[in-house]
């Protein structure tokens, strides 16, 4: 089958706010067929995000102590409970058009899942699903969170969220995705050795490139233009 061509792009840590108002143009434009499929791979700088009432109720730390550490706390529209995104996690948005993708919401879950674990096997970490919780696991141990969502049109928006050398010790302030029983790890910590977000770029790109069945072109911002 022969490969759809998509984008790629790479930003600079930016808040959680400004990714997720590109994401909703891109999604609108993809809509209209005025982009290709776009890999947004980024960090953002320390923040708390979920999508309800209740799921906020897992951030446990106070408000003083949020502020005293720098962490915001951001309303979402992904599915899925609290989680956090910082500095040393690289985090990949995609926004997709699954219409030629029989609309299959699990099957992409897969994927990307699928694409994690590809991508940490390329560095000798050995991870796998859990069949009760979303995300890629190291044992008992969650490396990285996935949460979507799907616009009309069957578009897709946010993505997965890779721990690499994260301050893990941010996690401590919440109920990580609302699974109580279960650890948080990264990259660094199972390596035992400090892994750069930045080593993670090509592999990302190269494994969603054969697991997504596309040939991805890099762009720039600049570049990215849909009007």
């Amino acid at each position: 089958m022969d490969k759809k061509n998509g984008w790629v792009l790479t930003l600079d840590r930016i808040k959680y706010d400004d990714a997720f108002g590109l994401q909703k143009n891109l999604v609108d434009a993809r809509s209209k067929n005025k982009i290709r499929d776009t890999f947004i791979l980024l960090e953002h700088l320390p923040v708390f995000t979920a999508n309800r009432k209740d799921t906020f109720k897992n951030i446990l730390a106070p408000e003083e102590i949020l502020a005293k550490e720098g962490i915001e706390v951001c309303k979402t529209d992904r599915g899925g409970d609290v989680t956090y995104h910082g500095p040393g996690q690289v985090v990949g948005y995609n926004i997709m058009d699954l219409k030629d993708q029989e609309r299959d919401l699990h099957a992409y879950i897969r994927n990307m899942e699928q694409m994690i674990i590809n991508t940490l096997g390329d560095f000798g970490i050995t991870a796998g699903r859990d069949p009760n919780h979303p995300g890629v696991w190291v044992k008992n141990e969650k490396i990285c969170a996935i949460g979507i969502a799907v616009k009309s049109g069957w578009i897709t928006m946010h993505g997965f969220a890779l721990n690499v050398n994260p301050n893990m010790q941010h996690y401590k302030m919440i109920i990580a995705c609302g699974i109580a029983d279960k650890g948080v790890t990264s990259m660094s910590a199972v390596l035992g050795r400090t892994v750069a977000v930045s080593e993670l770029i090509e592999p990302l790109i190269e494994n969603y490139e054969k697991i997504f069945n596309r040939q991805l072109t890099k762009i720039t911002p600049e570049e990215l233009s849909w009007s």
